[in-house]
């Protein structure tokens, strides 16, 4: 297979989340072409996606070690960083590729990173870069309208979203946000029934995002255990979205539900250790199940899992201090 070939296949694959089979395919290539960066860059953006940093980091070391400046792994060591909340240091590799190859979507993710950083007005001069030459580029407009949000200029936002829609009407991340910013001022039980409306029609019931913006309307009228159902659903149609799975699991915990919450959030920490929420959630309830041990023998198997993810030895090592345990 050419590799605009394997590139398009590859890049469908993660699209669908159908990752066993990019992975497959990508090992097979590398047996072929074990030193071919690209491909060892592309099963390390693989690994990313499913959580797996530490495989990730290895092969990103692996071409940088032949070429510092490798352009392909700099994106996705910035990647990599951006999961280990360090954004300044994913910056920086994003600047440092984009000196060697200047692609937009470094100027996306550069982006990013200054969002991740709070520095909106830094985040909105690098979409401008692109929006000023291509103003329906949906990716930079989607961008630019969470920042929007973020920095509470909301007629802005949905203004920006209104572009995005012109250029891709069907959007489900789009059609949710327009959505939810036209119910912003409106009552919560009006906007909740105008949602189970529009989910019970048969072309939005698998919308994950309308039943994760429904669970989010419910959650905030109080009705936690309504939310709890519809963060399950919006679970079950996009399994590796861990939002809505964590937000599962806080329901679960405010309703006292320890066992389920645990289920959601035990296996939401396992594929994102580095979530500090989540985790002193877990070790909340734990504590309230009074199986501290418990909670113990989880740090450290997921750190096993995750040996890069070095906060969790703190954790580790006042838990069994409290245990006296060596």
């Amino acid at each position: 297979m050419d590799r605009r070939k394997l590139i398009d296949r590859i890049r469908s694959l993660k699209e669908s989340r159908r990752y066993p089979e990019a992975e497959e395919e990508l090992r097979e290539e590398l047996q072929k072409n074990p030193e071919q960066p690209f491909l060892k860059t592309s099963l390390a953006d693989l690994y990313l996606r499913q959580g797996r940093l530490t495989e990730a980091r290895i092969l990103i070391d692996e071409v940088l070690t032949f070429d510092p400046q490798h352009p392909e792994a700099l994106s996705v060591l910035g990647d990599l960083f951006i999961k280990e909340h360090s954004p300044q240091r994913a910056l920086d590799c994003y600047r440092q590729a984009f000196a060697r190859d200047p692609k937009p979507y470094l100027i996306l993710k550069t982006a990013r990173a200054f969002k991740e950083m709070k520095l909106f007005d830094e985040a909105l001069q690098e979409l401008e870069k692109v929006l000023v030459v291509k103003p329906k580029s949906l990716a930079f407009l989607k961008e630019k309208a969470l920042i929007l949000n973020r920095m509470k200029r909301f007629d802005e936002a949905l203004e920006t979203l209104e572009r995005a829609k012109e250029v891709s009407p069907e959007d489900p991340f789009v059609q949710k946000e327009i959505f939810r910013l036209r119910g912003h001022k409106r009552p919560e039980p009006q906007v909740i029934k105008e949602l189970q409306t529009i989910i019970g029609m048969e072309s939005k019931k698998d919308d994950a995002q309308l039943h994760g913006l429904l669970a989010q309307r419910l959650k905030g009228a109080g009705m936690v255990k309504e939310a709890a159902v519809e963060y399950k659903r919006a679970s079950d149609i996009e399994p590796d979205n861990l939002y809505f799975l964590k937000q599962q699991g806080f329901c679960h915990y405010r309703q006292k539900e320890y066992e389920r919450a645990v289920d959601c959030l035990k296996e939401a920490f396992q594929k994102d250790p580095s979530d500090f929420v989540v985790r002193k959630t877990l070790e909340k309830i734990y504590e309230a199940r009074d199986d501290i041990g418990a909670y113990l023998a989880l740090l450290e198997e997921t750190l096993l899992q995750h040996p890069g993810q070095k906060s969790l030895l703190g954790s580790i090592r006042r838990i069994r201090k409290r245990l006296n345990v060596l």
